[in-house]
């Protein structure tokens, strides 16, 4: 006792840690860092479109140009055009409709091959790629279909980046706590649009090309790191595997559970005759992966992707429209506007956490969801009509609505996609998460190439109607949780249907 506290605090405070304990905090440190320069790599197009078409009879022309055009001598063509708006929703949805169709098939890549390996391979592609756009500045390219050629090689490598660390992450973690650690995590998202403004912002008016080279090199510093460090699963280092399911779980799924039980494309025959008793084992050994209609076959999968396409809709509107927004509203210069939108993201990292709490508590992830959809509604319609009369109001009704919006996007991309790639009728095939993760967020891609190319069709008939375009999207991913609501609802009130045998 006498040598335990003549020990540094510090030291007390390590030893007061299992090593499984550290290990899960390494793992989920580290998949943090991955998905955050996922992600900042993808936000400068939003912070440079406001630099790639400027109004030009505002700018200091320089004494040694030959001005012809007062409009747009200062604009990067092709973009100095009057279709500026729809070329810009081109290069948006290049990558965005690459990333939807490549999604599907991450998620069977990351099930198949050493997730070390794959996201290592991912981000390196993809710091290449981002790196491309940059050098289109520097090599003075004026050409639509190289940006769109790299934008549509970025959207495909850049998919393998969400099922790899959802599913890396879940076979780290259990249930329990899943939907507030995930809340904490999917923060990444959010972290990453911000630092991507900022970094971008430090270049965008001066060299743009330099607001996609500095996200590509920290991306592919990322990939590097990655491979000597990532560890997929507790068992590679002698860890406990996490526990997916509690007793009282089990007995509440039987319904659902059994009809899948019986595919045996899901199920491996040689475990199904001797499962264990213990809520802690999970059977891995010989599973299969599982096939793409059995794991739309899991329940929840189709309700929540739907639910997810219109959700996603509606944050990426956001995430790659908010800066020209705030700029052509309020007319704030580039830097500021991209400034600015950070907020949304800001309140994106509080909704993550609030509905991962929420949905903890109350065992409601679907309810969570909507409720938090349903009030984003109405708070859209009040941040483009009251949103700019202040700067108060614009930080208030900018972090609401990021909260709102981003909240229950966070908890199906994570804890939800988790519970359904764990889910109790898959009979502890773990090889499931991968394949759900992406199928789940492949449907919400779908979404996130809509809503830019949507606000592109749209925003040259006013501001007004692209909202009303994103209020209809809430309302829409609200009815495709109905069921699932009204059999939570049935949960709570304990007039649920009883397990069967």
């Amino acid at each position: 006792m006498k040598m335990k506290s003549s020990l540094a605090p510090g030291i007390r405070l390590i030893t007061n840690f299992s090593r499984d304990s550290w290990y899960r905090g390494f793992i989920l440190i580290l998949t943090f860092l991955f998905y955050t320069a996922y992600h900042l790599s993808r936000k400068p197009i939003s912070i440079v479109k406001s630099e790639l078409h400027r109004n030009c009879s505002n700018v200091i022309q320089p004494k040694d140009i030959n001005i012809t055009n007062n409009v747009t001598w200062c604009d990067w063509p092709p973009f100095d055009q009057d279709n500026y708006q729809t070329l810009f929703g081109v290069l948006d949805n290049c990558f965005l409709v690459a990333y939807a169709i490549g999604m599907f098939f991450s998620g069977i890549f990351g099930e198949r091959l050493p997730l070390r390996y794959y996201l290592s391979i991912g981000m390196l592609m993809s710091g290449l790629f981002t790196c491309l756009f940059g050098l289109g500045f520097y090599w003075n390219i004026h050409s639509l279909g190289y940006y769109a050629f790299v934008q549509v090689m970025n959207g495909l490598v850049q998919t393998t980046g969400w099922p790899a660390v959802v599913a890396c992450v879940g076979n780290w973690f259990g249930k329990g706590k899943r939907g507030f650690i995930m809340g904490v995590w999917n923060s990444h998202t959010s972290v990453g649009n911000i630092l991507g403004s900022l970094i971008a912002g430090v270049f965008v008016s001066t060299a743009w090309g330099l607001s996609f080279i500095v996200p590509g090199i920290i991306i592919a510093c990322t990939g590097v790191l990655c491979f000597f460090f990532l560890v997929e699963k507790p068992e590679d280092v002698n860890c406990s595997s996490p526990q997916h399911h509690s007793g009282q779980e089990r007995s509440q799924e039987v319904g659902e559970t059994a009809p899948l039980l019986r595919d045996s494309s899901i199920v491996d025959p040689s475990i199904n005759g001797a499962v264990s008793t213990e809520p802690d084992v999970i059977v891995e050994e010989h599973s299969e992966a599982i096939s793409f209609l059995g794991a739309l076959r899991i329940p929840g999968v189709v309700e929540f992707s739907l639910c997810l396409l219109f959700a996603k809709l509606v944050s990426y509107t956001f995430l790659y429209w908010l800066p020209l927004y705030i700029s052509n509203v309020a007319h704030f210069e580039a830097k500021e506007a991209g400034d600015m939108s950070t907020l949304f993201d800001v309140g994106g990292i509080l909704g993550g956490i609030l509905a991962g709490l929420v949905s903890d508590y109350t065992g409601g992830r679907a309810s969570t969801c909507c409720v938090m959809l349903v009030v984003a509604a109405p708070m859209l319609f009040l941040y483009n009509n009251i949103g700019q009369r202040s700067l108060g109001t614009t930080i208030g009704m900018l972090l609401l609505c990021g909260a709102l919006v981003n909240g229950p996007y966070a908890l199906i991309t994570t804890a939800v996609s988790a519970d359904l790639g764990t889910h109790e009728s898959l009979k502890g095939n773990a090889r499931a998460l991968s394949t759900v993760t992406a199928i789940i967020d492949g449907t919400g891609s779908i979404g996130a190439a809509l809503g830019p190319l949507l606000a592109g069709v749209i925003s040259p008939t006013g501001w007004n109607n692209v909202f009303y375009m994103l209020i209809s999207a809430d309302v829409l991913a609200c009815l495709f949780l109905s069921r699932l609501v009204y059999k939570e609802a049935q949960r709570w009130c304990g007039c649920g249907p009883r397990a069967r045998g």
